[in-house]
């Protein structure tokens, strides 16, 4: 596989995300290669920054960009630069409770939820049921590049 993934910036700002995987940002980068592969595009010249911090950071940041009141698992925040695809966060304490709840591994939520998060940057969207089914398929065929089970069927 030839590098098409995007330059990678992590800001891992909650010590906690370490327990995750000891190779985290070697598997996110890893995820994100398998995405560029399967979209068949090549992002070698531009920066996407995964910032991996806490549910109290991610409510910051969505009460004040997104004027919704709670942390979630994910946001994106495409760029208006050039080289720049944007910024993908992750709720650690989030996160790690949705893997629990759905009886997954914590690597693969987190997994699944950069790939969204990337989709989202490229202008992927779930708003309207065509959008999401076209979304959601997308994930599904590339978290089985890395042999991570469909997350959106029941287990």
């Amino acid at each position: 596989m030839s590098e098409k993934k995007p330059i990678i910036n992590f800001i891992i700002s909650e010590k906690s995300w370490k327990t995750v995987s000891p190779l985290l940002e070697n598997e996110i980068t890893l995820a994100l290669e398998k995405t560029s592969h399967t979209l068949k595009e090549d992002f070698s010249q531009k920066e996407v920054s995964v910032v991996l911090t806490t549910d109290e950071e991610v409510h910051t940041f969505n009460k004040t960009f997104r004027h919704q009141d709670k942390a979630t698992n994910v946001l994106s925040f495409p760029s208006d630069e050039k080289a720049e695809l944007g910024d993908i966060i992750l709720a650690y304490e989030t996160v790690l409770k949705e893997a629990q709840e759905l009886g997954i591994s914590t690597l693969h939520h987190t997994l699944h939820l950069i790939i969204h998060g990337f989709l989202h940057l490229l202008g992927y969207d779930h708003e309207k049921e065509h959008e999401a089914e076209k979304m959601e398929s997308l994930e599904i065929k590339i978290l089985q590049t890395l042999n991570i089970q469909n997350p959106y069927e029941d287990q």
